[in-house]
């Protein structure tokens, strides 16, 4: 949308230049502290499965990256609890397809919890309390949220916008080409979203498929006027810390 592109323009242009300096004592704090690049670039996943370098300031160590497979078990994402639901098989024969199990003082079907346990073990996004490899800077920067400043620069380019969807890595990207999934990348990548507004600060209560639908809503849903009403939630919400 025009209207949209326009303001993401003026918007980004007006705010880089208003904190510059922040952003040269941020790169100077980066720098002292550890060896390194001061900007992370990171392969992302934006609209229409469109890939881009994505722009941030380093918040953790150099090996980062080659320590992500090594941490998967520590997935919040993964760990959550499985909710005890209906089976729809036991429901469609009137009697339980396999043996019954008691979790919280109900019954559900052996098969249909290994599933959903299943399903949350292979989340198709990462997320990690307390992560080992952010710096001391780096901690401060994401509770800020002033590691993701330098992206305003992504949004000038045109590869995001002021608000949008997040954009994945490739990783998480590949594991959302179902019908259902994919839609949300109908939408334009953003720097802040509907999920981010909705759940940033409340740890462990948002499961993958939450994400999934709040991205979807936004990509039924994004317009102009729409994403200003974001904007304005979003300024309370960069108060909910959450060390992530």
């Amino acid at each position: 949308m025009r209207s949209k592109r326009i303001f993401d323009i003026l918007f980004s242009l007006t705010l880089l230049i208003v904190i510059s300096p922040l952003l040269a004592l941020v790169a100077i704090a980066i720098k002292l502290e550890s060896k390194g690049p001061i900007i992370y670039i990171s392969k992302r996943v934006g609209q229409y499965y469109t890939i881009f370098d994505l722009i941030k300031f380093r918040t953790m160590a150099t090996d980062a990256d080659l320590r992500i497979n090594q941490m998967k078990h520590l997935n919040q994402y993964a760990k959550q609890e499985v909710e005890v639901e209906s089976c729809p098989k036991c429901a469609a024969l009137g009697v339980p397809c396999s043996p019954l199990l008691y979790s919280d003082g109900k019954e559900v079907c052996e098969d249909f919890y290994l599933s959903q346990k299943r399903e949350k073990a292979n989340s198709p996004f990462m997320k990690f309390q307390n992560d080992p490899r952010v710096t001391k800077v780096g901690q401060i920067l994401r509770s800020t949220s002033i590691d993701e400043l330098p992206q305003f620069i992504n949004i000038l380019k045109g590869d995001m916008s002021l608000v949008g969807n997040r954009p994945l890595p490739m990783y998480e990207a590949e594991q959302l080409m179902r019908d259902e999934s994919a839609f949300r990348f109908m939408a334009p990548a953003g720097l802040t979203g509907l999920w981010q507004v909705t759940k940033r600060g409340k740890k462990g209560e948002m499961s993958a498929q939450e994400r999934i639908d709040l991205d979807n809503i936004y990509a039924k849903n994004f317009g102009f006027i729409y994403d200003i009403k974001l904007i304005f939630k979003t300024i309370p919400a960069l108060f909910q810390q959450e060390n992530v």
